[in-house]
Formats: C-alpha cells, structure tokens, sequence
C-alpha cells in the first residue's frame, strides 16, 4: 500500500463519483469513501418559509425533501457550484452568503458540504432531476424530518441560518 498522510491505503473500488481505500492507520485498517465534496443552499422567501425540492434518493430507497444541493465538479469552487446547482435545480440566479461546512459523514467518508443561504422572491421551478419544489414553514421541516422524509444538511442549514438570524441577520 503506498504511502499517503503517514498512512498506507490500498483502492478497493474507483468508481465515477467516489472511490473507497482501505487505510492502515495505528487504529487499525479502517474503510474511508472518499468524496468530492458538495454544496447546499437555504433559500428563504419574504414569510421566512424554507424552498425544498423533492428527489429519489437511492440510499433509503425513497422521495426526500431537502434543500438544493449538488456535488463539485473537479477544481470547481464552491460558491460558483452553489450557484449552478441552485439556477439546475430550481432556475433561480440570486446572490448567495456563505453559513458554514459540515462533515455529514466523517467516521468513514471525506464528504464535506458547504452551506450557503439567500433570501429569493419570485417563483422556482422544477427541473428535469427534480421531481417537485415549494416552500415550508420551518415547522413543516422540522416534521418532515421526525418522519424521515427530510436529510441532515437540511436541518443543519436552518441551525445555522437560525443562529445567524438571532444576530439581526438575515432576520
């Protein structure tokens, strides 16, 4: 296995997104899936109501409601891809501020996603990979998650959207 941070790792699989090593580490042989990396976005509107779009996700095998989201092209910053993937998903064009990363995964995936909001007026539209989008209230979300039909980036997102908005900003 050759070298790589002080660890050794050998490629179990290589796939088109992700690619999994073995790592040798002092802890033992641990199994990583390394990942490009991701973005999402928190759109509010006027009411403070949260845009979601709805899309299979094939892990839990069913339709979720989630925020925007989408993965990094190779070299591709994440503002700008915060940006593409927002106009992709719902034709919106807005300026977007940066909330924060965080690692969805890390006891065995390198994924980070980084998290941006905006404040959007005017309709969204559903494209081609999205099956529905609209907007809920923050208790809608919340629910939407105690049935297991929301994901944790979206949950993270208002946590840190809410923090912000406790210091005047964006409400």
């Amino acid at each position: 296995m050759p070298e790589e941070g002080g660890a050794e790792e050998k490629v179990a699989y290589a796939g088109r997104l992700l690619r999994v090593v073995l790592r040798r580490t002092p802890r033992g042989v641990r199994e990583l899936v390394e990942h490009p990396g991701a973005v999402a976005i928190l759109v509010t509107d006027e009411k403070g109501r949260v845009l979601l779009v709805r899309q299979y996700r094939e892990g839990p095998g069913k339709e979720l409601w989630e925020i925007p989201a989408g993965t990094l092209e190779p070299g591709e910053k994440p503002y700008a891809c915060a940006q593409r993937e927002l106009r992709e998903e719902t034709g919106l064009s807005v300026r977007l501020r940066f909330l924060g990363v965080i690692h969805p995964t890390p006891g065995y995936s390198t994924e980070r996603i980084f998290l941006f909001a905006t404040e959007a007026s005017g309709e969204a539209l559903a494209s081609g990979e999205i099956e529905e989008v609209r907007f809920f209230t923050k208790e809608e979300v919340l629910e939407l998650a105690r049935r297991g039909e929301g994901d944790g980036k979206t949950l993270a997102a208002l946590a840190l959207w809410k923090r912000e908005g406790t210091h005047g900003s964006p409400r």
